[in-house]
């Protein structure tokens, strides 16, 4: 068996694998809120507008998502997702 050190890489190994994933279009990702256990695409779920974006389950009204942008970032909050599904295209 490997020892862990030889298994440890930083971040930005995870390059080429997080470009596959987090691609331009993800409103086809099958999402699961973590409070109803209900799976929906992105682009099925309520989407609030305001000081940021909220997306939430339309089967419990339960937060899946936040997007903030700011003039030099964006801010994602994903604490209401249990898993995302997303097809590799």
């Amino acid at each position: 068996m490997r020892a862990m050190e030889e298994l440890l890489l930083d971040g930005n190994a995870a390059a080429g694998l997080l470009a596959q994933i987090f691609v331009p279009d993800v409103t086809s990702a099958l999402a699961r809120c973590v409070h109803c256990q209900a799976s929906a695409a992105l682009g099925a779920v309520a989407l609030y507008q305001g000081a940021g974006s909220v997306l939430r389950c339309r089967n419990c009204e339960g937060v899946l998502l936040r997007v903030v942008s700011a003039p030099d970032r964006t801010y994602i909050e994903l604490t209401g997702i249990r898993c995302l599904e997303l097809p590799l295209a």
